[in-house]
């Protein structure tokens, strides 16, 4: 089969199509027929092997795909060859044409979601769920600013929060961006690259400020996030690409939270949560992963490039079809 192999840590270039045995499935694991994987932000910062969690080398980059289940172990119980399934970690890597899974490290993918769309599920859609919801308790009325809201997290943010009855403001530096997060459901969109667009939020909120902050890129925005936070109010962490000069005065004069979450450390019981929420959230069509570009596997350094050069509109996708 084929594979991306990572031998050594550095820029994206270091990703090699190789070809490789296919693995067998043992007693709880699943052998996937990938048809997309997801390409994630995470996946750069553990390529370049700097980050808390970097892999072993040689690795097969990649969490998130969406096949068919090729062949079980004999302990399976959840799943049956021909399943359409997405995956939610793996044991072997998902920029690949096959990969092996553990059975819990799946969930069910419906009818009505393509596998270019279910290759951008359990990442985006489960860290905004955690974020939201695990975290900072996000509760019908209140309002919530998503900080980058053009990205596959930003915009599997705004689609929870609408179905579960929160204002949503969401900021994106384009046009195209911009036009994106309105037709998610955001209730109003400024542009983060330009001069003022915090005076705009607080004015939208009648100065109040918004409950609940999802901060995709901590480094930059966290200490001028406290401008339009209301009290009490609370900030999730879910991105950050640098250090920054915090006050943390800030925090204490709006009486703040700020919670820093990372996937990878949420429990088995809290995962499962997840994917029942998402289950239920892609049959009902309230969660719709926005598909945005789409590589051959082969060309998985440009995907790497784009997902941290370009701006953010939906979810970069890898495809192993012919």
């Amino acid at each position: 089969m084929k594979v991306i192999v990572v031998r050594e840590f550095g820029e994206p270039e270091v990703m090699k199509l190789e070809d490789v045995p296919t693995p067998e499935p043992e007693a709880e694991q699943v052998l996937v027929r990938l048809l997309a994987a997801g390409v994630n932000p995470v996946d750069t910062y553990l390529r370049t092997g700097i980050h808390a969690h970097a892999p072993k080398l040689p690795y097969t980059p990649g969490k998130d795909g969406a096949g068919i289940v090729e062949s079980i172990g004999k302990n399976v119980t959840k799943y049956k060859i021909g399943d359409r399934v997405y995956t939610a970690d793996s044991l072997t890597g998902t920029y690949a044409e096959l990969s092996l899974c553990e059975e819990n490290q799946l969930g069910r993918l419906p009818d009505n979601v393509s596998f270019e769309q279910g290759a951008g599920v359990w990442t985006p859609y489960a860290t905004s769920y955690r974020g939201l919801f695990q975290k900072a308790k996000a509760v019908k009325g209140e309002t919530l600013l998503v900080h980058g809201a053009s990205g596959g997290v930003g915009i599997a943010a705004v689609q929870w929060a609408k179905d579960a009855g929160l204002t949503v403001v969401g900021t994106a530096s384009s046009d195209e961006g911009r036009k994106l997060v309105s037709e998610q459901g955001a209730d109003h969109v400024f542009d983060h690259s330009a001069d003022g667009y915090f005076e705009e939020i607080k004015a939208v909120t009648d100065g109040k400020g918004v409950d609940i902050i999802l901060e995709m890129l901590a480094n930059v925005n966290l200490q001028r996030d406290f401008e339009v936070l209301a009290m009490f109010g609370r900030i999730t962490v879910i991105g950050n690409r640098g250090s920054l000069e915090f006050n943390p005065r800030s925090a204490m004069t709006k009486d703040a939270t700020i919670y820093g979450m990372s996937l990878f450390n949420a429990p088995q019981p809290q995962r499962n949560e997840v994917h029942r929420a998402i289950f239920e959230g892609l049959s009902d069509g309230f969660l719709n992963p926005v598909v945005g570009k789409i590589f051959p596997l082969a060309e998985a350094p440009r995907a790497h490039h784009a997902v941290i050069e370009s701006k953010a509109l939906g979810k970069i996708v890898l495809t192993s079809r012919d």
